[in-house]
């Protein structure tokens, strides 16, 4: 589309003066196909298949270390800031654990 010479261009980009050109996408969407069936298709891919395995060992194991071995099952503090600040507590001694496993076979 050639904006540069509409005689609208004024009305309809936010800044005509240093917008050269207005881009517009056209999303179009299968109604036969939701949501549930697409990411299953994404997830049985190759490539899904790879990250959805990856996230098993990369992430979750630490919610479970933490609930499981360091017994944080609930929180015992009450309001969101004394939450975040158990949570941040237990990642920090998760961190420093780790860190010190690590120096002990570098």
């Amino acid at each position: 589309m050639a904006c540069k010479d509409c005689p609208l261009r004024r009305q309809r980009l936010r800044k005509p003066h240093t917008t050269s050109v207005r881009q517009v996408a056209v999303l179009t969407r299968n109604a036969a196909v939701t949501y549930t069936q697409r990411m299953r298709e994404r997830i049985d891919s190759e490539s899904g298949k790879e990250q959805y395995g990856r996230c098993f060992a990369t992430v979750e194991s630490v919610f479970g270390n933490v609930r499981h071995n360091k017994r944080l099952d609930r929180f015992t503090l009450r309001g969101q800031r004394k939450v975040d600040g158990q949570w941040k507590l237990f990642a920090l001694a998760y961190n420093l654990e780790k860190w010190a496993s690590y120096r002990k076979w570098a």
